[in-house]
């Protein structure tokens, strides 16, 4: 019973840190600095500050290897058949709360977000940088159409650079379907496009195909974002149920995690894996772990304000003490 106690103090302390950090976002326009629950950085020896989670480097721009997702924050919770948890977080995660949220992230140490061009999401972003004073990088998928010409494609990218975006990626969803279709050109198309703006160009995936053919194509990516969980919790897919399935099939993100660790292993470029807690289906500890052994170097995590505290510290610790066979890539 003890550590249930443990665990609702330290959740306490977080939500106040969270007040805290509203407070932080003052008239005058700039995140004001805050403190970070206490504890939470002297239980390890090092202060909970902008430098508290190691990095590693996309491109150029220093990225922690914990980045904050966001999918939280755009409300697409992946909560499988329980409904009423999208307009429960569309409720929570108010344009204020975003801020917050990306506040204390920044003081726990997470210097970059990812994020797709969800309705309204630039706005709330423009807003914290640049009247907020925020310093949270972005790393961002646009989700305009693909097709021959490009033209959707191009003309948002250029408007997501020129309103501060660091890094681009093709979003997995067009990059599952462009691989299934045997268009790899047009994947090669948008990660040039990106670099053309002068600014990192990514794929990301759910399916281990586009990275394939990626790879196999010598598409000139400088990053991956890959999904990687186990498949050790209730909700994950059945044997049976691999064969012919696709990713909208609920509860599942990653079809075959050992294809993809084996694959990942001799890639060459840095790797961000991203659904490792399964959509919240995974500990922290047991998907951090098992994403960082398997070979990711940088892992994303959908976190509410009140679990950013905790996860920097499983991170942290986790980082710590890893035993990796894939060399880090960033």
């Amino acid at each position: 019973m003890p550590s249930r106690f443990d665990r609702r103090d330290f959740i306490k302390k977080s939500l106040v840190t969270s007040a805290g950090g509203a407070l932080g976002l003052q008239a005058g326009g700039k995140v004001a600095a805050q403190g970070t629950a206490r504890g939470t950085g002297a239980a390890r020896g090092r202060p909970a500050t902008k430098a508290a989670v190691p990095m590693g480097k996309i491109g150029n721009l220093q990225v922690s290897r914990l980045l904050l997702g966001g999918n939280l924050l755009t409300h697409f919770t992946h909560s499988r058949d329980l409904r009423y948890v999208y307009n429960l977080t569309a409720h929570y995660n108010t344009e204020q709360k975003i801020h917050e949220t990306m506040a204390l992230a920044e003081e726990h140490g997470i210097n970059t977000l990812v994020i797709h061009t969800a309705p309204g999401i630039m706005k709330t972003l423009k807003k914290y940088r640049y009247q907020l004073g925020g310093k949270m990088n972005w790393i961002i998928c646009p989700t305009a159409e693909i097709d021959a010409q490009m033209t959707a494609y191009r003309d948002q990218v250029k408007q997501l650079v020129d309103d501060g975006t660091e890094v681009i990626y093709l979003w997995g969803v067009r990059a599952d379907n462009l691989a299934s279709e045997g268009r790899v050109d047009l994947m090669a198309k948008a990660v040039q496009i990106a670099k053309e703006q002068g600014v990192p160009s990514g794929v990301g995936a759910h399916d281990l195909e586009a990275i394939v053919e990626c790879e196999k194509n010598k598409v000139d990516a400088d990053f991956y974002i890959k999904t990687l969980h186990h498949h050790k919790y209730p909700s994950a897919p059945k044997p049976h149920e691999l064969t012919n399935v696709t990713t909208e099939v609920p509860g599942y993100w990653c079809k075959n995690p050992q294809e993809v660790i084996d694959f990942m292993k001799d890639v060459q470029k840095p790797w961000i894996a991203f659904k490792v807690m399964a959509a919240g289906a995974i500990p922290p500890a047991d998907a951090f772990r098992y994403a960082f052994e398997n070979g990711a170097d940088h892992i994303l995590a959908g976190m509410f304000d009140f679990e950013i505290a905790e996860d920097v510290l499983i991170a942290n610790k986790t980082l710590d003490e890893v035993n990796r066979t894939r060399p880090w890539r960033s």
